[in-house]
């Protein structure tokens, strides 16, 4: 058997067992803390110098330009092939119309008559996106991130990618030529979690190619890259840590790790199907989790066939066999449906599909998931790409409490408060009451200040 396998059918665990007993991939978010340490505090004592230094020691190449000229971004664009550009266009476009939906919208109420509360949603002013640059490229990272950004009203979209030795130190032209499609036109060549470190912190300008680059954006040439109010998007284990260094310093989405696929099925699923998406999720990374949930035997052993004979034939086998093969990957045995729905929230899985009779109903069960996909012609690949939702998803059983990427990351809540006279008046004498039951007699007096109130006894 190619995964491992996990029967459940004569447990009767607790919660806390059965999350437990449940695969799942090993991320030492504190480990990795240690590591990045160093270099958030190099960036922000020595700025652009320590950005080259590390893009030398960790990808090979010391960039000339930290900025990305804007001539570059066009040149990226005017390369893309015809297919690829297309196929992007249409991904912005569903994700403009899925994160419009997800547009809050403000609220006036009148809480007493002269007294109104509004509720107001108010973008940050300025983001820091990243984009991965590892095993792979993902420029479909650039419009989940940059799309609900746009679409929350964002004024600022500053995006990082790490610089690649085989393009003269810039990042991959996929990546630019979707920041171009996007009109993102603030682009820096810095990965890991020296890009983090850039974003929270800002960086100036140390050189004449620095200066005149910041010149040419319309910056002051002091200024390489400003800080950031919020800093989103995936990365590894040691982008999840520097996010976790610099929270408090700036806003961030989440800590993601490595990706994961459940799959709820039933003895009726198609186990090609099954297979397939699972090892869509497994040529990720080898620390990428596939778990299939079943009630059927059946079913288990001719998926497990399947991905074997799917295995061979894929181009990352090597990397996908790993991740098949490792501890966050297998198949969970249940006794029933009720089971199979108790086993996925305690999974919380990033990406949950649904493959069973009744599919649309047996969702609305679900508690917790990133994302759920409903029935058998509705992949998790289908929202990585073009379903107009966002495949930026909380990992590693966060989905209990979290939620994915959405306009939400870049919005604040605002509450404005707007009393008349009349208003206030009728509130000062329960306002007095409980400023002096919690000993701040001063409240109250800000309330009776403004009103012809006879002052009540108060004692000290």
């Amino acid at each position: 058997m190619l995964l491992n396998r996990i029967d459940l059918r004569d447990s009767k665990l607790t919660a806390a067992e059965l999350a437990a007993a449940l695969p799942r991939a090993d991320q030492d978010v504190a480990a990795a803390l240690e590591a990045v340490a160093p270099t958030i505090a190099d960036v922000r004592e020595r700025g652009a110098t320590a950005l080259r230094d590390a893009a030398e020691r960790f990808d090979h190449v010391r960039p000339v330009h930290l900025r990305v000229p804007a001539a570059a971004l066009q040149q990226a664009l005017e390369g893309l092939e015809p297919a690829v550009r297309e196929a992007l266009e249409l991904s912005i476009a569903h994700n403009r119309a899925g994160h419009a939906a997800q547009l809050p919208t403000e609220c006036d109420t009148e809480i007493i008559p002269g007294g109104h509360v509004l509720q107001r949603w108010i973008p940050v002013r300025r983001v820091g996106l990243y984009a991965p640059g590892g095993l792979a490229v993902y420029p479909s990272s650039v419009v989940m991130n940059a799309v609900a950004a746009q679409v929350a009203g964002v004024e600022q979209i500053a995006l990082a990618s790490p610089p690649q030795a085989q393009f003269d130190g810039l990042p991959h032209p996929t990546v630019l030529a979707a920041c171009a499609l996007l009109e993102i036109t603030e682009v820096y060549a810095v990965g890991g979690a020296q890009a983090i470190a850039m974003f929270a912190y800002g960086v100036p300008a140390v050189d004449d190619v620095d200066r005149a680059d910041s010149l040419a954006a319309g910056g002051d040439g002091r200024t390489l890259c400003e800080p950031v109010d919020v800093v989103a998007g995936p990365g590894n284990v040691y982008v999840a840590a520097a996010k976790r260094a610099v929270r408090g310093v700036v806003g961030i989405d989440a800590e993601a790790g490595p990706t994961e696929i459940a799959v709820l099925a039933d003895s009726g699923a198609n186990p090609e199907f099954i297979a397939a998406d699972l090892l869509s999720q497994a040529e990720h990374d080898p620390n990428a989790g596939s778990v299939l949930i079943t009630d059927s035997p059946r079913l288990a052993d001719e998926v497990d066939a399947a991905l074997a004979r799917r295995l061979e034939r894929t181009r990352h086998r090597e990397r996908a066999r790993i991740a098949l093969a490792g501890r966050q990957s297998g198949i969970v045995l249940v006794r029933d449906l009720d089971q199979a729905v108790d086993v996925a929230d305690a999974y919380a899985a990033e990406h949950l599909e649904i493959q069973t009779a009744d599919a649309g109903a047996v969702a609305r069960r679900i508690h917790n998931a990133g994302a759920i996909f409903v029935g058998p012609y509705s992949p998790v690949s289908l929202g990585d790409y073009l379903a107009g939702s966002n495949h930026v998803l909380p990992t590693g059983g966060t989905a209990r409490f979290a939620a994915g990427l959405s306009v939400m990351a870049y919005l604040k809540p605002v509450q404005v408060i707007e009393y008349g006279a009349d208003a206030l008046g009728a509130m000062t004498t329960p306002l007095i009451a409980l400023a002096q039951s919690e000993n701040l007699p001063a409240h109250g007096e800000a309330a009776r200040a403004r009103l012809d109130i006879t002052p009540l006894n108060t004692k000290s």
